[in-house]
């Protein structure tokens, strides 16, 4: 992924949550509804939903009216849409009184690399033959933007800190992805690497445990299909609203969830059903939602 477009949705996600990707504060209980969600990151997924797939510019009362159907003010939509564009993702058109705003070229990278990481994340991992990779990684305690950078990079490309200054994946074949993200934050030189074998399959269910909070992921997928699960709409604009929220709530996943193999996790892992009704609302509300869009951009 884009070096820019990773920071992107990096910081877009813990400006939404308000957490660090790496340590997860437990914020995930049961019964949560789908709606706390900033204009700014719903404006991110209707972005990614209908404008980028459209190519089109799209004319402000549009987003006003799309937003508006998640229940976000007016005074917030035009802020959000403000950040965005000063951000270097939107770009804005006057035509008289009224403004159109197109992706620019990041905006579309930064919306790509997102779109493809939600999409082609759930997908079954492989059988695992057993390997991981090791990570020695170490930043000064005075340094404390570098070890932010240090932590949300590693846990973006789906490690799990087993301890301080050491991290660890059942994904071995992500060495490449990560000497890239050590040596684009200027640690590589004080970094080592390596690929081997812990023990037996106790012991690598312990250390994925210890390295990431699976009961926390596990109770995050449960409020996703209770809250999912209730959703009915109704209508048009209801189904728009109920697709967008699916969507939105779907990307967190991405950032939580490091998708361990199937050996390494509790028996009664939720994910996969998860997954399973991600995809099966999402193919039924889109061609529905697509049609609200196209009635709210004409």
């Amino acid at each position: 992924m884009d070096g820019r477009a990773r920071q992107g949705l990096e910081e877009e996600h813990m400006a939404r949550t308000g957490e660090d990707a790496a340590h997860p504060e437990p914020r995930f209980r049961r019964r949560r509804e789908l709606g706390a969600a900033s204009a700014r990151s719903l404006l991110l997924t209707v972005l990614g939903e209908f404008v980028l797939p459209g190519g089109e510019p799209v004319w402000t009362a549009t987003f006003l009216r799309a937003l508006g159907l998640l229940g976000v003010e007016e005074k917030a939509v035009r802020q959000a849409l403000a950040r965005s564009a000063g951000e270097g993702w939107l770009a804005g058109e006057r035509h008289g009184r009224r403004t159109a705003w197109r992706l620019t070229p990041s905006g579309e990278r930064l919306l790509t690399d997102g779109t493809e990481r939600i999409y082609g994340f759930g997908r079954p991992v492989g059988a695992w033959d057993g390997r991981w990779l090791l990570v020695l990684a170490t930043v000064p305690e005075t340094s404390r933007r570098l070890r932010h950078l240090l932590r949300t990079r590693l846990a973006w490309s789906g490690l799990g800190n087993l301890s301080p200054g050491v991290w660890v994946s059942p994904h071995p074949e992500r060495e490449p992805e990560v000497r890239e993200v050590l040596a684009g934050i200027g640690v590589a030189d004080g970094s080592t690497l390596f690929t081997g074998r812990l023990g037996d399959l106790a012991e690598a269910r312990r250390v994925a445990r210890q390295a990431w909070d699976l009961d926390e992921i596990g109770l995050a997928y449960e409020d996703f299909l209770d809250a999912v699960g209730a959703l009915r709409p109704a209508d048009d604009p209801g189904t728009f609203a109920a697709h967008t929220r699916l969507v939105q709530e779907w990307r967190r996943f991405p950032f939580l969830d490091p998708g361990l193999p199937a050996a390494l996790l509790p028996d009664d892992w939720s994910g996969a059903q998860a997954v399973a009704l991600f995809h099966e609302r999402h193919d039924t509300w889109r061609p529905v939602a697509d049609r609200q869009w196209k009635a709210m951009s004409g």
